[in-house]
């Protein structure tokens, strides 16, 4: 079976929000190469995979309710 992931820790849906940015900035004048977008989406799916761990934990520690159960109360 094949594991989904939230779309944010998605390297290629980075990938091409990178290269739309890059070509954006090129544009403008700016140069970004290959390396630096590998690199700096290798870096923004490693932050938001963080951030998203950090609101798990958050959540977890202000739910006002159990895991689990059947829903009665």
């Amino acid at each position: 079976m094949i594991e989904s992931k939230p779309w944010y820790l998605s390297k290629t849906v980075w990938g091409a929000g990178l290269a739309v940015l890059a070509s954006l900035l090129h544009l403008s004048g700016v140069e970004l190469g290959l390396e630096e977008q590998g690199a700096l989406a290798d870096g923004l799916v490693a932050l938001f995979g963080a951030l998203g761990a950090l609101l798990a934990v958050y959540g977890r520690i202000s739910a006002r309710h159990a895991i689990g159960g059947d829903g009665r109360k």
